[in-house]
Formats: structure tokens, sequence, C-alpha cells
């Protein structure tokens, strides 16, 4: 009877082992994060479909039926869009995150990657930049303690940060190492310290080798330079991206050099925010998509992104002929003080040339410059002011008014600036190979940051594109738009495991409301965070929870192919 009785009591309790492991297996591993009921628009331009995402441990674990699943958490983003993280192509952040790390103008955009670095990049630095660029330092109040990329992503690891970010080593970073801000060429000794520079950047996480040759001392740098520079980001996996030497009169040649670069240095090519400057070359864009689409199917692999907005955003002292700038912005300034050089500068200003991007002749007039960014303080009340205000209040002739603002701002002005057509701006949105930039740091309402009136993109490109350029002109279609703004950017980048919804990516996710996403900044009114972003998750942690933000600093920094830990 006792024998029966045992037997018995094993058999139930085996019944009652192997029934909760069915009941277990049925719900599933448990989650961190469950989110349910939303529209799933998973990055490649396919249509939505519905289905529950279910995340562990950063990334995406499952795509489903999880009604039954156990988790911590549910977002239930019924109503709305469920994307990935939009990645932006030219972010210019490497300082301000420094300042505020969770960068709030850009969570509030749905973004979640940045790329950065034009042309200077974050790193490699030495004694002699530091001093030359003390005054943007000291505007925010940073203390570069850092020599090398690897320095600068430690540092910013060790603080965290709000986004991923990933940086392209500067071509100007290097030549201002070894050549200073001089106008003259490097010895073939001096190249190859520069390409050591590279190589070590690029083992040091940078995911490739970038130009802006429009802004001193990087027009002093011929194209064999630069292809000698891109060769060896090459041989690591890396990309070279470019704001090209011209981007009016000479665009047609200057995208020539950058697709030679390309060429020679066995290297795909992004260009940076595409347009056609100056009201004279207004309807030129079918040009240029014509010259990158042939070159594409000659085999080419050259891309191109864009903010989407008829006004760029560059330092004033851009407006002065390159030669000028020789020897940095400390003789820049001495030259504007001189009456002789000054007034060779106001010739060149007010002679149309091909041999410089000359803005100058790119404006209807000062009305068309608008002043952003200040360090003086006695000329913050400037900030708003067009330059044609400026000039009025100060009464004196515009270029006059231009160099003497320098003068006092010690070159550090930045300025909005109404050169492009609406036209040419949509048709360069529309080509399937060009993704979203902001082309501006990550700011902030709140402190130093507040303080600066920046190009409204800074805070509405993404929103706006899909308010303006989807929702109300029906330009592009939302899965489309969405594919723009992530898996074409992470291909672009080598992302493999970023920018498309799938089980195993990692989960930057947005969740929005298509109907009523919206930028609020305007040129008038820059400071304003934009609308609709219910929720984004960086590597699956909310940075934006019920359209606030949480503080969190998820981010990653995102290392290129020739990586060395």
């Amino acid at each position: 009877m006792n024998g029966r009785l045992t037997v018995s009591f094993a058999a139930i309790a085996l019944v009652s082992f192997l029934t909760c492991s069915l009941v277990f297996s049925q719900a599933g591993p448990s989650f961190d994060l469950v989110i349910t009921n939303g529209h799933i628009i998973d990055g490649t331009g396919s249509p939505w479909y519905s289905g529950d995402i279910g995340i562990s441990n950063g990334k995406i674990a499952t795509i489903g039926n999880l009604s039954n699943a156990a988790r911590k958490r549910t977002i239930d983003a019924r109503g709305m869009v469920v994307a990935p993280g939009f990645i932006d192509m030219l972010g210019q952040s490497e300082t301000t995150i420094l300042v505020d790390p969770r960068l709030p103008s850009k969570i509030y955009q749905g973004i979640t990657t940045e790329i950065t670095g034009e042309g200077g990049s974050a790193a490699p630095l030495n004694d002699s930049i530091i001093q030359n660029d003390r005054p943007s330092y000291a505007h925010y109040h940073v203390t570069p303690d850092w020599r090398t990329l690897r320095q600068y992503f430690a540092r910013l690891e060790k603080q965290g940060m709000g986004i991923n970010l990933a940086s392209y080593v500067g071509a100007t970073q290097v030549r201002r190492m070894v050549l200073g801000d001089d106008d003259k060429q490097p010895t073939p000794e001096q190249l190859e310290q520069m390409n050591q520079l590279v190589r070590d950047a690029m083992h040091d996480g940078a995911v490739g080798v970038s130009t802006a040759l429009e802004y001193a001392p990087a027009p002093y740098a011929k194209t064999e330079e630069i292809i000698a520079l891109a060769s060896e980001a090459s041989k690591f996996g890396g990309i070279y991206a470019t704001h090209m030497r011209n981007e009016s009169d000479s665009i047609l040649t200057a995208i020539d050099e950058a697709l030679r670069i390309g060429r020679e240095a066995h290297i795909p090519v992004e260009i940076w925010h595409i347009k056609v400057a100056g009201k004279q070359n207004w309807g030129r864009m079918p040009e240029v998509v014509a010259k990158i689409n042939a070159a594409r199917a000659e085999g080419m692999d050259v891309t191109a992104d864009t903010y989407a907005y008829p006004a760029w955003f560059n330092s004033f002292s851009a407006f002065i002929p390159p030669w000028a700038h020789d020897g940095g912005d400390a003789k820049l300034v001495e030259r504007l003080k001189d009456p002789a050089t000054r007034a060779r500068i106001r010739k060149d200003m007010m002679t149309p040339s091909k041999d410089w991007d000359n803005e100058w002749q790119e404006i209807p007039g000062p009305e068309a410059v608008l002043i952003g960014v200040v360090q003086n303080p006695k000329l913050l009340p400037l900030q708003g002011k067009t330059l044609a205000e400026v000039a009025k209040l100060w009464n004196k002739d515009p270029i006059d008014a231009l160099c003497d603002l320098l003068i006092e701002d010690n070159a550090f002005t930045n300025v909005a600036v109404f050169g492009m057509s609406e036209p040419d701006v949509a048709l360069a949105l529309q080509q399937p190979w060009v993704s979203i930039d902001n082309d501006s740091s990550g700011t902030s309402t709140e402190g130093i940051l507040g303080q600066e009136h920046p190009h409204p993109r800074a805070y509405g490109t993404f929103p706006r594109i899909l308010l303006k350029y989807v929702r109300e002109e029906k330009k592009l279609t939302l899965e489309d738009a969405i594919r723009k703004m992530s898996a074409l950017p992470a291909q672009r980048m080598r992302l493999a495991d970023r920018g498309v919804l799938k089980a195993g990516m990692w989960a930057d996710i947005t969740i929005f409301d298509s109907a009523t996403v919206r930028d609020l900044a305007t040129f008038e009114n820059p400071n304003q965070l934009s609308e609709g972003m219910q929720y984004v998750l960086v590597n699956g942690v909310p940075v934006i929870d019920e359209a606030k933000m949480t503080g969190a600093l998820p981010g990653k920094v995102l290392r290129g192919a020739g990586y060395v830990p």
C-alpha cells in the first residue's frame, strides 16, 4: 500500500511539473518591454503591419503576437506609428553633447543616432589647435582634456549620452595637426604624418574621413591630398563624406572632384547637405540629380543627404575669401582691421568668381543673412536680426557691418543664409539615394545652449519633413520618409544592427502619431522643441516617455569597421 502511494505521489508531481513547463513555454520568455497595438513601419520602405515588439537587454528579441508573454512593462501604441529611431547623417554635436548630454533638440525629433565630424572633428587635437579654437571651447565652458578620438569616445562613455554617436575624422583636423592653419602644401613626409593620423583615428573607431572644403584651411588642400587621406580610410572600411568645394556656380565641377576622390581612393562617397546655392543657380537641381544618377549607373557608390530648408547655416567668416583666412582666425581679424586689405576683400566679394564659393554673390541682399550664434556677450542683442538690420543700426554699409561684426566677435559668429529655392530642395529630398541630416548640433532650450539663436533645423528637421513633405504636400510617402531617416542611413554607415525593426537589432525605436507630429521652431523663434514623439527608445531605454524627457543616458559610441579595441 505504501509503495503504491509513493508511486502515485511521484506521478502527480511529474504531471504537475510537465504542466507548469508547458504553461511556461507557451507564455514564452519574459521581456523587459513589449510594444503593442502599433502600426509597425520597419524602415525598409514596406507598408505598415501589425504586431507586438518584445525587447530584452536593449535589443529587439522578437516581433509577433506576444499577448500572453510575461513582461516588466507594456507600451500601448494604439493609433501610433512604431518606427526605427532616426539617424542624423550630419549632426555636429561633438561639443554640445558635453554641455547637455541629453540632447533634447535631437530626441524630440525622434533622433537616436548621430553621425558627426564635418571636416573638423573632436580629435585629433594638439595644443596649437586648442589655443586657436579657445573662443569656441570657452563659449561652451568645455575643457578639451582629450587628444585622440579614442580618448574623446572614452569621455563620452564615462559621462553618458542620450543618443548614439559616431564620428568621422576630419581631413581639416589632420591638416591642422601637421600644417596648422596656413595656406601651404604638405611635403611627402608631412602627408605621411597626416596619413598616419587617419590610420590612428580609424583604429580609434572613426567611420571614415570627411572634408568641409568651403571653410579655411580646407580650401588650401589639393584633390591629391584628399585622395591620399581617403585611401587610408578606405583600407579600414571607411566612407568619404564631403561638404563639397562649391555648392553654387561650380557645383558640377565640385561633384566631379568628389567622384574622382571616390574612384581613386576606392571609397564610397556621401555628399553632405546637397543643394544648389545662389539665385543664379536656382533650378539646377535636375542637373545635379542627373550627374549623380549617371555616376551611380556607372557603378559609383555615391549618395547624399539633406535637411530640406531653403536656408543654410554656417560661419559668417565663410563670406570672406579663402586667402584672407591664411594663418587662422586671429590673422583674419587683423586683415579685416587693415583698410587696404579690407578693400581687397570687398573687391573679391563684389566680383563673381567660380574659384571659390562666394556667398555674397549667392544672396539677393543683406536681408537674406540672419545673425545666429555670437560669442561676444555685447553682441547678443543682434541674434535674430538680419545683416541689413545690423547695417542700419550701426549706420554702416552692409559689407563693413559684416567685417566689423566679425572683428567684434573674433570671427566666431554663425548665420542663417537664405540662398536656395524650394523646388530644388524638394527635388533633392525625393531622390531614393538621399537621406536626412540636421547639420546642426544638439541643443536645449535651457542653459548656455538656450541663449543661442540656431537655425530652426536644429530642433525641427525630421518632424518638419513628416509634416510638410509627407502630410501636407505628399511629396513622400510616410514609409519612404521613414526609410530615409532609418534604413537608408544605417545601410550607408554600415550600421548592420540598427535602422530596421527586426529581431536581433538594437531597440532604437520611435513611437509617434503621424497625424500630429510637427516642428515648432522658426527662424524668428528657433528654440522650440518639436511635438508628437510620444516615446523614443535608445538601446531599449526610453529617453522620451509619454512625450516627456526622462533624462536617461543610454546612448553608445558607434565605432567604424577599423576599430581596434
